[in-house]
């Protein structure tokens, strides 16, 4: 080693000049470039791709909420740098790099992207490893769907932060890896700047009409990667280190940066104000990718409910076959309450257990609470009907279109929770179509009894007259469990109430509405008169001041007869029904509205006049009161029930996703080399004696190239054992030795026994153990996805000993005669 450069780092796979070796493996070995410290032009290059990124990170702040965006996009840009590097600091490889990153991600992503709800601000929890996980598969989802400016859901802002880290990554192992190895090629300086180019334009696309800061972000990411190209050495026109040091084109390089840069200035913001588009001609994504459905740009479906009774009261909406007799026709479910109505929950307010409108196919998906009963295919006729709310029965799995209606399957939208379906594009005459449903069971009134409410989360109800929450008190008397309260409410109202459409036939009047108004006055008139809207309404608002979720169902109960194939729905077939759910079994239908409809004349339907007590009300709380959940019960006598309380949150199958597929990347590759490291042991193992040995040397020759050791494609035993002992001192008396002793046995011409060859491969296997064990931990783990076959020049011109054996028995035999 007396000949080499002192300041040479010897590694695995390179040479150093002046060795033994240096001589066999000239123009073999490429010029060997240390991984640190990085040279000063790639910091340079890597401040350049930075403040690229960054200006293209800026373009998020159009369709996000407040700055949080530039800790996340900005932070995951560092940090993906920072792999980049310590990938070329450490010689990962493409898998590793790739594990690394998605161990940085998970790491920081929670102080980085969801601060408001990580442990501390900074340390990750189950919450935070979900909403990350979602929000880089989903994010851009949500980008262009909601409105903006984006502040919900939590992890809005994994989609800067993936983006930053992501071209951080690329760009640093492009600036540290690739281009240092042909610096002098224009291109490939051209080709760093494509991630932070990718930045920006996906800041434009996913952002708004309104650009942020687009002519001052434009000029300055164009000047500053023209002056880079420009002054990087290498990129130019080829110029020698010489000439580029001599002060006459030093001066014509800064004039030349000075016009450019004022030209890039002058005329681009002339330009920029000049011959901008429009701002609403300006290319979106969020402009032509459908936003989900929101029903509150739509009337609410109860509050039309007397136009059925009064102006459509004898119109056939539409024919429907495949139902049978108990069979109700749903429309829509109404969980949120303002003061004024009953609506759908929009996108917004959307909840787990409201859930939400989403595009879908031919097939639907499920509710997560349900217990299935009947199926039915059920198909619908459209002749009268005119809205956008699809009825159905049940809750659909499939949905097929037919009539006119057979090309806008896109304009399905399902909620599965609720079961409700829309066409965006509204259904009318000639419109039809099939779908295969199934109902929900009811089960016994002893079951339901002793079985407590399902913690099913709601948006809120506001505005609920004091008068409705003393009624709930006062209707619910005695009764403690949830379903008692539930039928005492529901039979008082049935009992004490009067059904009136307000028609002109109707023995009373009966206002329309279910506002705050109208409730208060439903109860402030002796005896109550309304219809299934104001009932449904009250009935609703009382569970929902008890603390149990509630919702108000519009749709069709038409009268069928068993054996009836198919019946022809009017507007008098309308009517509303509150659904609550109970754990474990679903949503239970309840029907408070009264069948009479003749009012004793006795009776002064004149509203009262003297005060209402003033009740204070409740504040809303999702825990019920300790009472009603200590006499509760559950029978855990049915399996199936058992089965069903065990939900796997969906956040955990996307983790197991997240991390399932980099885990599977790194062993499916690692246990198909290591078998076919296998194979290719056994097959040189196999044979004669010789064989055997030859193939013991074979094989450490392989195990040394796959440890990143320069091995001579073609060169002798002692040759190569000398080159493999320059690069590794420690083995270089070994590895002579046993280079020598294998060609004494495969050239000897003497037969070979299998102890022999076996103590060969015994020294040939402790030799690169010993090999692998003088390298780091990072080079071992690159070694397992190493594969090397080759045999020696010498081997493959003489495979095997019998050949000289043949030639020395031939000799003694000829010498014999």
């Amino acid at each position: 080693m007396s000949g080499v450069d002192e300041r040479t780092t010897v590694r695995p796979g390179r040479v150093p000049a002046g060795s033994a070796a240096d001589v066999d493996v000239q123009g073999i070995v490429p010029t060997f470039v240390a991984p640190w410290p990085l040279p000063g032009r790639s910091w340079i290059d890597l401040a350049v791709v930075f403040v690229l990124a960054a200006l293209g990170l800026l373009g998020f702040g159009a369709a996000l909420s407040g700055t949080g965006f530039l800790l996340a996009g900005l932070g995951g840009l560092a940090l993906g740098m920072a792999v980049g590097v310590a990938s070329h600091a450490l010689r990962l490889n493409a898998l590793l790099t790739g594990l690394s990153t998605v161990l940085v991600f998970s790491v920081f992503g929670s102080a980085l992207a969801m601060p408001s709800v990580a442990t501390f601000a900074v340390l990750p929890n189950l919450r935070t490893l979900g909403g990350i996980s979602i929000g880089a598969v989903f994010g851009w989802k949500d980008f262009v769907t909601l409105q903006t400016p984006l502040s919900a859901p939590a992890y809005i802002m994994t989609l800067p932060y993936v983006a930053g880290m992501l071209v951080g990554v690329v760009s640093a192992v492009l600036a540290v890896r690739w281009l240092p190895r042909r610096p002098q090629v224009a291109v490939r300086c051209a080709i760093l700047l494509v991630g932070p180019t990718v930045l920006y334009a996906l800041g434009v696309l996913l952002g708004t009409q309104t650009p942020f800061l687009a002519a001052v972000r434009g000029i300055a990411f164009a000047l500053i990667a023209l002056l880079w190209l420009g002054w990087r050495p290498g990129a130019g026109r080829g110029e020698n280190a010489a000439a580029s040091t001599t002060a006459v084109l030093r001066r014509k390089k800064i004039i030349g940066t000075v016009v450019l840069a004022a030209v890039a200035v002058v005329v681009g913001g002339g330009a920029a104000v000049v011959a901008s588009p429009p701002t609403d001609s300006r290319f979106v994504l969020r402009e032509v990718v459908t936003p989900p459905f929101d029903p509150l740009k739509y009337p609410s479906p109860l509050a039309g409910f007397r136009e059925y009774t009064k102006d459509l009261a004898e119109t056939k909406l539409f024919t429907a076959t495949g139902l049978k007799p108990g069979d109700r026709i749903r429309l829509a479910a109404m969980d949120s309450y303002d003061g004024r109505l009953w609506t759908v929950s929009g996108p917004s307010t959307a909840t787990d257990g409201s859930g939400a409108f989403e595009l879908v196919g031919d097939h639907l998906p499920g509710p997560q609470l349900m217990t299935p009963g009947t199926d039915r295919r059920v198909s619908i006729d459209i002749t009268g009907y005119d809205d956008i709310w699809v009825p159905g029965v049940g809750y659909p799995s499939a949905l097929t279109l037919d009539g006119k209606a057979a090309d806008r399957s896109e304009d399905i939208r399902y909620n599965a929770e609720s079961g409700a379906a829309v066409i965006t594009s509204g259904l009318g005459a000639g419109d039809g179509y099939e779908e295969q449903t199934t109902t929900q069971a009811v089960p016994s009134e002893t079951t339901l009894a002793t079985t407590p409410t399902a913690a099913v989360e709601l948006p809120p109800v506001t505005n609920i007259p004091d008068i409705v929450v003393a009624k709930a008190s006062e209707f619910v008397g005695t009764e403690t469990t949830p379903m008692g309260q539930l039928r005492a409410i529901e039979q008082t109202l049935r009992t004490t109430g009067f059904l009136s459409h307000g028609l002109a036939s109707d023995s009373s009047p009966s206002r329309a509405g279910h506002g705050a108004d109208r409730m208060s006055e439903l109860f402030t008139r002796t005896p109550m008169v309304g219809d299934e809207e104001q009932y449904a309404s009250a009935f609703a608002l009382m569970a929902r001041s008890l603390g149990y979720p509630a919702r108000v169902v519009m749709g069709f109960a038409p009268e069928v007869t068993e054996g009836q194939t198919s019946v022809q729905v009017v507007g008098d077939d309308v009517t509303a029904w509150v659904e609550v759910p109970f754990e474990g079994y679903g949503w239970v239908a309840f029907s408070p509205t009264p069948d009479e409809t003749e009012i004793p004349q006795d009776q002064d339907p004149k509203p009262k006049t003297e005060p209402q007590p003033q009740v204070r009300q409740p504040p809303r709380s999702d825990n019920l009161d300790d009472s009603l959940l200590t006499e509760a019960s559950i029978d855990d006598g049915d399996d199936k029930d058992k089965n069903d309380g065990l939900v796997i949150p969906e956040w955990v199958w996307w983790l197991a996703l997240i991390v399932g597929v980099p885990v599977s990347l790194y062993v499916i590759p690692l246990l198909a080399i290591s078998g076919a490291k296998r194979r290719r042991t056994r097959r040189r193992r196999a044979g004669s004696g010789d064989r055997s040995a030859a193939g013991a040397w074979d094989e450490l020759i392989d195990r040394y190239a796959e440890l990143g050791y320069t091995v001579p494609p073609a060169a002798t035993r002692s040759t190569t054992a000398s080159m493999l002992g320059a690069q590794e001192p420690e083995g270089a008396t070994t590895l002579t030795a046993l280079a020598g002793t294998t060609d004494d046995v495969v050239f000897s011409g003497r037969d070979v026994d299998y102890t022999t060859a076996d103590e060969l491969w015994q020294r040939s296997e402790a030799e690169a153990s010993r090999a692998q064990g003088a390298l780091g931990w990072f080079a071992r783990q690159r070694s397992r996805f190493r594969y090397r076959a080759k045999r020696s020049l010498v081997s493959r011109l003489q495979p095997s000993g019998a050949l000289a054996r043949r030639a020395a028995r031939d000799q003694r035999a000829a010498g014999g005669r």
